[in-house]
């Protein structure tokens, strides 16, 4: 569902226009696919599948709506139309040629805000669930429902067009489709919820749909910032799971890093479009791409430049004074300087809906030899943590003191 998901928006979305209708139908026809498939077995083409179910469940909900006599004759087509390349908009496609990367410049429309934006993409192109699109923004999960809803409505009710926007248009939308990319990629390097630390083909996908928009404007310093960032953080991702178990950083094999990777994040990071004025976007990219590169670059655990990080997360502060980044500060400032300086950089920290900011606490407390506080800490952690194995991990840290 994950890799085919986005595509077969995009497909359905070419033939009916009804966005209301097609994530509906393809639900309907995911969730048909998990009661039957396991009884009469994985059919050949599943993504065929579920595009014959959806489309089926369209016709379905036309004809409730009583309009199905004026428009099937226009909503059917030819076999050869249905497949893989069929255009999802109804321009000309000479722009964007990829199916993806069009869904997400539609979602990135002005009538819609960035924030909107680059959550409608996730939902209904990516395929992130709402949970975890809510873990992203901080937000709790009905206050994200309501906002894909009202994004949904919004494109409907303007009537923005399944139309890729020409070129002298695209550059102000490509900085929601880089935040985009970023959160669908974040949301596949540690997703919020669910039994799985890592969705390798999700990041990859995000990789992917950066590479491609890097394609249209190759001298974009926040993509390719963006694309060196996260080119890094990918590049660890068969190490960060060691028998279904959450290995930390330090504790990580070095050898099974890509470091083929690595080389070529570093070369974008020496790209002369890095060194000028940039956005305030594009500016956290290279800043979170350097930090990245110390971790990536350094021989050792121990030989790691804590003071370096520090210093580049004191300046991307300064640049986007997020929660996120104060909280990924604390951690390098206990490296650095002992737990007790850490725990004073957490404090009053507040990061609603993470349990991260109490599974450093307790990590802290536990160095500090605060033990009664720590367990305290991880008893908070794990009650907020939704993915299963890293709340397993929370619960063996707890129990080790």
């Amino acid at each position: 569902m994950r890799q085919e998901w986005g595509r077969l928006v995009a497909l359905l979305l070419s033939q009916f226009r009804r966005l209301d209708l097609v994530e509906d139908a393809l639900g309907d026809a995911v969730e048909a696919a998990s009661r039957t498939w396991p009884v009469d077995g994985t059919p050949d083409n599943p993504a065929g599948w579920l595009m014959a179910a959806a489309k089926r469940r369209v016709l379905d909900r036309l004809r409730t709506e009583g309009v199905a006599q004026r428009k099937l004759p226009l909503l059917l087509t030819d076999a050869e139309h249905r497949q893989e390349g069929a255009r999802t908009m109804v321009d000309s496609g000479s722009l964007v040629e990829d199916d993806v990367l069009r869904l997400v410049l539609m979602c990135a429309h002005p009538a819609l805000a960035p924030e909107s934006a680059s959550a409608l993409s996730l939902r209904l192109v990516l395929g992130v669930p709402t949970a975890d699109i809510a873990r992203l923004f901080l937000v709790p999960e009905p206050t994200m429902a309501a906002r894909i809803t009202r994004a949904k409505k919004r494109i409907v009710g303007a009537g923005i067009p399944f139309t890729v926007p020409d070129a002298g248009v695209l550059p102000e939308r490509l900085e929601t489709v880089a935040q985009t990319a970023y959160l669908a990629f974040t949301a596949g390097y540690a997703p919020g919820t669910g039994p799985d630390l890592l969705r390798a083909d999700q990041a990859g996908e995000a990789i992917r749909l950066v590479r491609v928009v890097l394609g249209l404007r190759p001298d974009e310093p926040a993509l390719v910032a963006l694309l060196a960032l996260m080119m890094l953080q990918h590049s660890r991702r068969d190490a960060r799971v060691g028998d279904g178990r959450l290995v930390l950083l330090g504790d990580q094999d070095r050898t099974r890093w890509h470091h083929d990777e690595v080389a070529e994040a570093t070369r974008l990071l020496a790209r002369p479009e890095l060194t000028g004025p940039l956005t305030p976007l594009a500016a956290s990219y290279v800043l979170q791409a350097r930090i990245a590169a110390e971790h990536a670059t350094a021989p050792s655990a121990a030989d790691t430049r804590w003071d370096r990080i520090v210093g580049l997360y004191d300046v991307l502060l300064q640049v986007v004074p997020t929660p996120s980044a104060r909280l990924a500060r604390a951690v390098a400032v206990a490296e650095q300087h002992g737990p007790a300086a850490g725990l004073d950089a957490l404090e009053g920290l507040d990061v609603p809906e993470s349990h991260r900011p109490a599974a450093v606490r307790a990590e802290l407390l536990s160095r500090a030899g605060d033990i009664d506080a720590a367990r305290a800490a991880y008893d908070q952690a794990i009650a907020a943590c939704r993915n299963e194995v890293e709340k397993a991990f929370l619960v063996s840290r707890r129990d080790a003191l």
